[in-house]
């Protein structure tokens, strides 16, 4: 049996769609659309924290975010490749959920985790259409699924979005769900070791990147997103 949900974003660690896409998966929670998340892995090389601390912050995320779903698909933190193994993980999880629009990593970016998952799930959604690759999900077999379109969020790299959204209602429900994964950035407590993401002002980056996306639309913060393929819109007058 498939769960349908309308927008599902694949993070190749927990607290990537947190930190790039929250903004825009609330609002479309807010508009009656069922959202979800596909962790690709545990972030186990994370330098903080452990895997149990990474499921229970990305527990506590999934709830202030209203999440219809998580799933966590251990392909292994640094170590996973765009390989057939790898995409009949994904496209199960595809055919499983049958999202209309799928979101994903950045295709370029600081972590080469990112642009690797970015691609894999991008194959994984192409391939997810074709119906002689078979896959079961409790043993039943899955028919074949192609979601609408895939977008990618922006993440510590600057790349010049294509949509922009206005989060601004939403930000702070956003930072919110980033703070949940609490071993993961700035805690006046911690003592472990200092990361590029832990250190005080981080949150300031980000706030400063939403505003700086605001910018391009005339509105406090927003989030962008890169399209694979050109958009269509009904009018001029849909586009700000």
């Amino acid at each position: 049996m498939s769960q349908q949900i309308d927008i599902l974003a694949f993070g190749a660690h927990p607290d990537d769609v947190e930190l790039s896409a929250a903004g825009i998966l609330l609002l479309h929670k807010a508009k009656g659309y069922s959202i979800g998340i596909i962790d690709l892995t545990e972030g186990e090389l994370g330098t903080r924290g452990t895997v149990e601390s990474r499921y229970k912050e990305a527990e506590n995320a999934s709830k202030i975010l209203n999440l219809d779903v998580r799933v966590n698909l251990n392909l292994g933190d640094g170590t996973f490749q765009n390989s057939q193994l790898e995409q009949k993980k994904i496209i199960e999880q595809i055919r499983r959920f049958r999202p209309k629009i799928v979101l994903c990593n950045a295709p370029s970016d600081r972590h080469p985790d990112h642009g690797r998952a970015s691609k894999l799930v991008l194959d994984a959604c192409f391939f997810s259409g074709l119906r002689k690759v078979e896959t079961k999900w409790n043993n039943e077999v899955q028919e074949p699924f192609r979601p609408e379109v895939v977008y990618h969020y922006i993440q510590d790299y600057f790349l010049k979005p294509d949509l922009v959204f206005d989060i601004t209602p939403f930000v702070d429900q956003k930072i919110e769900a980033i703070k949940a994964f609490n071993t993961q950035f700035y805690s006046p407590d911690s003592n472990e070791p200092a990361t590029p993401i832990s250190g005080e002002h981080f949150l300031e980056f980000i706030l400063g990147r939403m505003s700086g996306l605001g910018r391009f639309i005339d509105v406090r913060y927003a989030e962008g997103l890169i399209c694979e393929r050109s958009p269509g819109v009904g009018n001029l007058f849909d586009l700000k």
